[in-house]
């Protein structure tokens, strides 16, 4: 009876992914112009060459989402009704209410599902994906789309050269089904704490500093960061949990197919791949492309190497983000593209 419940016990699978990106490059040449830097300090400090930005008016992080949804849901044949849940993770909300997660559900047609925004800063995706993993193995829900979408240059402020360089704007997104051959989200160790909100937060916008001539004259909605303090934190926090979760899962760096960290550095990336024993040629890496997206960078990475993954593949998804958030997650990769 215990072998029959354990070839029997679901697991999320992800069946398929979409993204999509801005035609805008914003390249580190460009930023010369704005502000005190140069393309070498960039690419030397951080891995970041270029970086999408979405223009034109009324243009929100739903009409990311809403494109790589679309993509999604045709690359893998799924129907809009058919969907049971969208989960948005996104720190560039549209607007406060409704969520973003509402809107791209409205986009694409999706009027079956419930939806909701999940904010955890650039560990939002992660989050939102062992979430929505728990909603396929509870066994009521067959179809659940988790989409990072994140409009970064619109609470960036390009006349700050410490941030400016940092971030871009895209969107992909997943979708997860019951899988009975274990495969799919395995594993994953999330944390908190609550004492980094002091070196990397946004200051206004929110309930505690509504919006005032007073924030806006300040500059006060845009990123804050105290860059030194959360690029420490980052590198520990990061490698330790994708340790943890290999020893949790008994593998060794042998066994690890891919790294899919959070594109923030490179030098982080670099650092929790060393810790982890992973060579290079097992890091996926496109923040040379894209800068850091926050929600979308894991998304984007699954999206870019797709046609390289094979059924069975071992990943060790990785992020760290604000507030302090950062966690690690072992996906047993379920299909071949």
């Amino acid at each position: 009876m215990g072998r029959t419940f354990a070839l029997m016990k679901i697991t999320a699978a992800i069946t398929g992914v979409g993204g999509y990106v801005p035609d805008y490059v914003l390249t580190n040449q460009e930023l010369e112009k704005l502000v005190d830097t140069t393309d070498e300090w960039i690419t030397t400090r951080t891995g970041i060459k270029e970086r999408r930005i979405l223009k034109g008016k009324d243009q929100g992080s739903s009409v990311m989402g809403i494109k790589a949804v679309q993509q999604l849901l045709e690359k893998t044949n799924t129907r809009p009704e058919d969907v049971d849940l969208l989960i948005c993770a996104t720190v560039t909300p549209d607007m406060l209410f409704p969520a973003t997660a509402n809107i791209i559900s409205n986009g694409c047609g999706i009027t079956k599902a419930f939806s909701y925004d999940m904010n955890a800063a650039c560990s939002s995706f992660l989050y939102a994906l062992a979430t929505g993993a728990q909603f396929i193995q509870s066994g009521l829900h067959k179809k659940v789309v988790v989409v990072g979408a994140d409009k970064m240059s619109a609470i960036v402020d390009y006349t700050d050269r410490a941030n400016c360089i940092l971030f871009g704007d895209g969107a992909a997104a997943v979708l997860l089904e019951p899988n009975y051959e274990g495969y799919g989200v395995l594993d994953q160790v999330l944390c908190t704490d609550g004492s980094g909100e002091a070196y990397l937060h946004q200051k206004a916008g929110g309930s505690r500093r509504p919006p005032s001539t007073e924030t806006i004259a300040n500059r006060e909605h845009f990123i804050y960061q105290e860059g030194a303090t959360v690029f420490k934190f980052a590198v520990k926090s990061m490698a330790d949990v994708a340790a943890q979760v290999m020893a949790r899962q008994h593998l060794s760096h042998d066994d690890i197919a891919w790294l899919v960290p959070h594109q923030a550095n490179k030098r982080i990336i670099d650092a929790t791949a060393n810790r982890m024993g992973v060579g290079p040629d097992k890091v996926m890496l496109n923040i040379q492309r894209y800068g850091n997206t926050t929600s979308a960078t894991i998304p984007l990475c699954l999206w870019d190497y797709e046609k390289q993954l094979h059924k069975g593949d071992n990943l060790i998804l990785a992020a760290f983000g604000g507030g302090f958030t950062w966690g690690a997650m072992h996906v047993k990769w379920a299909y071949n593209s």
